[in-house]
C-alpha cells in the first residue's frame, strides 16, 4: 500500500504469544481458511482434524517476522507505550519510553517520553490493550472486557468488530476482543491474521479519508 509503517514493541523480541502454542506447548494452530496465509508465507505445517491445521509457533512466527521485514515495516524494540497524541479530536500519534526506563528507580530515570506522530494508530497489544485503555481512562471509549471461551464464535467476531475505535485508532487482534467483549479463542490464530490483515484495509480507507479531508494549501 507504500505507507512507512512503525511497530512498537516493548519486548526485546517481536512475536508475542505466537511463539508458543496452549499450556506453553510448541505447536499453534489455525482454522480453515487461514491456513492460506501460512501457504503465502512458506509455513509448513499438517492438517490435524476437519478444518484444523497445525505449525511450531517458531517456525510460524519467524516467517511473519521475516516477511514483515522484507515489506519494509521498521521496529523500536524495548520501547514501552506511554499515551496518545490526541488533536481536534483525533489520535495522531502515540507517546513512547525506553522499556528500561519503567523499570529502574525513578531517581536515575527522571527521563521525559517523546512522541511520535501518524495518520492511524493500530492498537495491536493484545490483551492489555494499551491505546485503547488510555480513552478509556478518560471516559472516551467503552471497554467491556474478554469473554469466556468460545473458539469458534470468537475468532468469527474479531475479524468482523476489527475497525476504527476512535478516530484515529484502530483495534485488531485481542485488543478487539477485550474492547468489544468478545469470546476468548485460546492458541488458535487464524483470526488473529485476519485481523491483522482487516486492520490494514481499514487503515488505508481512513487514511485516504484524512487526507482527502486536510485543506490544500494553495487554496
Amino acid at each position: 500500500m507504500g505507507y512507512k509503517i512503525l511497530v512498537i514493541e516493548q519486548n526485546n523480541y517481536l512475536g508475542g504469544g505466537y511463539w508458543l502454542g496452549g499450556y506453553m506447548m510448541n505447536p499453534v494452530t489455525v482454522r480453515a481458511p487461514a491456513q492460506k496465509i501460512w501457504d503465502e508465507l512458506g509455513i509448513p505445517y499438517k492438517k490435524v482434524g476437519d478444518g484444523l491445521y497445525l505449525t511450531p509457533g517458531p517456525h510460524a512466527v519467524s516467517k511473519l517476522i521475516a516477511a514483515t521485514c522484507d515489506a519494509g515495516v521498521k521496529f523500536l524494540n524495548l520501547t514501552k507505550f506511554d499515551d496518545l497524541v490526541l488533536r481536534h479530536g483525533r489520535v495522531a500519534g502515540i507517546v513512547v519510553n525506553w522499556m528500561p526506563v519503567s523499570a529502574l528507580p525513578r531517581n536515575i530515570t527522571c527521563v521525559d517520553p517523546i512522541a511520535l506522530e501518524a495518520k492511524m494508530i493500530i492498537d495491536a497489544s493484545g490483551h492489555d490493550s494499551v491505546a485503547v485503555k488510555r480513552l478509556l481512562d478518560r471516559k472516551m471509549v467503552d471497554w467491556k472486557g474478554m469473554n469466556p471461551m468460545w473458539v469458534e464464535n470468537g475468532e468469527e467476531h474479531v475479524v468482523e468488530k476489527t475497525g476504527e475505535v476512535y478516530p484515529g485508532l484502530i483495534a485488531a487482534g485481542m485488543s478487539v476482543t477485550e474492547t468489544h467483549g468478545l469470546a476468548r479463542m485460546g492458541p488458535t490464530f487464524g483470526s488473529m491474521l485476519y485481523s491483522g490483515k482487516r486492520a490494514a484495509e481499514v487503515a488505508d480507507q481512513k487514511i485516504k479519508e484524512f487526507d482527502n479531508k486536510i485543506p490544500n494549501k494553495s487554496d
